[in-house]
């Protein structure tokens, strides 16, 4: 795993490659300002960077990251402080991105916390976080009836949290009335670590299907 030395090392390629050499695009982004045209909300694993499963260039995506890419229920009236919400908020409303990808991926512990509580011990924060996706948990039951522990339950779980999150997201109004305009575009993205192979929700067949070019 990476020691912060690597990190260092890291940025000064980064630095080379954007700052000393004949590459503009910072000069342009600092100039013009960002106007990505996706956001994506992913979760906060190391394993899953949205920027490098995209291969996007700064600029490129808005990004939203949080354990278990969860994005909560439009709740403007309560006192709670509204990280996501207010990410989600100045994308739609300032940037006026055109699409949001909800990126979730296998293996995620956020989901797992989720399916077994009792796994987690002690939180401050996490056991109240992960709660939101409670709806997604009962779905995941219910279609693994015959299979309700272990990387089954756990998979169909994580893939029914990318749609909680979707349908989450069209309870905020400025979402809702952007996606039935056509000027809004909704995604759902499920990343395999184990193989690498992207899917997308189609919900037309209400099915993850794959997006990798496989030879």
């Amino acid at each position: 795993m990476a020691k912060i030395e690597k990190l260092i090392e890291g940025y000064q390629r980064f630095y080379k490659k954007y700052f000393g050499s004949n590459d503009t695009l910072y000069q342009t982004l600092e100039q013009k300002g960002q106007s990505p045209k996706t956001l994506i909300i992913a979760c906060s694993d190391s394993r899953v960077d949205p920027s490098i499963i995209s291969d996007a260039d700064p600029g490129d995506i808005f990004v939203i990251r949080n354990v278990a890419n969860l994005v909560p229920p439009y709740q403007p009236g309560d006192e709670g402080l509204h990280g996501v919400s207010a990410a989600l908020e100045f994308a739609v409303r300032i940037l006026n991105v055109e699409n949001i990808v909800i990126l979730g991926h296998s293996k995620c512990a956020g989901v797992n916390t989720l399916l077994h509580p009792e796994s987690l011990g002690s939180s401050d924060f996490i056991g109240r976080w992960v709660s939101i996706g409670e709806e997604a948990k009962t779905k995941a039951y219910e279609k693994s009836k015959v299979c309700q522990t272990g990387e089954h339950l756990n998979h169909t779980c994580e893939k029914e949290v990318i749609l909680l999150s979707l349908k989450n997201l069209m309870t905020f109004p400025w979402i809702k009335d952007q996606v039935n305009s056509g000027t809004l575009t909704l995604h759902g993205w499920y990343f395999p670590i184990h193989d690498g192979c992207l899917h997308h929700y189609n919900p037309e067949t209400k099915e993850f299907e794959p997006l990798c070019q496989k030879n």
